[in-house]
């Protein structure tokens, strides 16, 4: 397997986000961070399983997006929202997270709702399209038949080292292949890797250290799971 065929196989589309850097529109097409303001009607913030407000996280407008991953082509709107303490890892949602998706028959309204003492720093999110993302190394997603041709041409001295083929975008992102800090833990084949929030000053998010809180959702049911790592 040659270099370009390596790509092909490997290669997967994504939108990468960057927190501020300009004046926000406040449309309800602008995605944001540590942000939800677009609810249902009898919608509020959710508590968690001890009765406290969750923390608004994200919202994300998925139409006005250069790439959308085809597990969210029938939501318009999509909104999480977490405790202050993380979940465990691969937690049910519910008890201390929940992601919340809109179609675009469903009536939204605007509201005005925060919680108070909230860590995180509210910015809209500029968008940019990622032709080609890719699997990192370590447990990140590489088949082993590709791991196999890599390591061949490295003996072979076509290139020194798998980075030398791939980039991978480590911001927050919607699609591509999930930042593991680790080598890679994925829930089963069934669930599929969607989005992720990565640690970011600006918003004065820290997962952990320097981690991303990475989100996968199922093919049958359409349930969700969350898992996070870091360094």
């Amino acid at each position: 397997m040659d270099i370009e065929a390596i790509r092909r196989h490997l290669a997967k589309p994504a939108t990468k986000f960057i927190a501020g850097g300009f004046r926000p529109t406040h449309r309800v097409e602008e995605s944001w961070l540590g942000k939800v303001s677009l609810y249902r009607p009898n919608e509020g913030i959710p508590t968690n399983e001890a009765g406290e407000q969750m923390l608004p996280y994200a919202q994300f407008h998925l139409p006005s997006l250069p790439f959308n991953h085809p597990a969210l082509a029938d939501v318009r709107v999509l909104t999480l929202f977490m405790s202050r303490s993380f979940p465990d890892e691969f937690e049910p949602m519910g008890k201390n997270w929940v992601i919340r998706e809109y179609s675009a028959n469903e009536e939204l309204v605007c509201k005005d709702l925060t919680v108070a003492g909230s860590f995180l720093k509210a910015f809209p999110l500029k968008a940019e399209a990622v032709a080609e993302d890719y699997p990192l190394w370590d447990g990140g997603g590489v088949p082993r038949d590709i791991e196999i041709a890599v390591l061949e041409l490295e003996r072979a001295g076509a290139i020194e080292s798998y980075y030398d083929l791939v980039t991978h975008a480590y911001e927050h992102k919607i699609g591509g292949y999930p930042s593991f800090c680790q080598s890679g833990v994925e829930p089963d084949e069934d669930y599929e890797f969607v989005f992720q929030i990565s640690s970011d000053a600006k918003i004065n998010l820290n997962v952990v250290h320097s981690g991303s809180l990475m989100f996968w959702k199922s093919r049958t049911s359409g349930d969700w799971t969350v898992y996070y790592d870091f360094y």
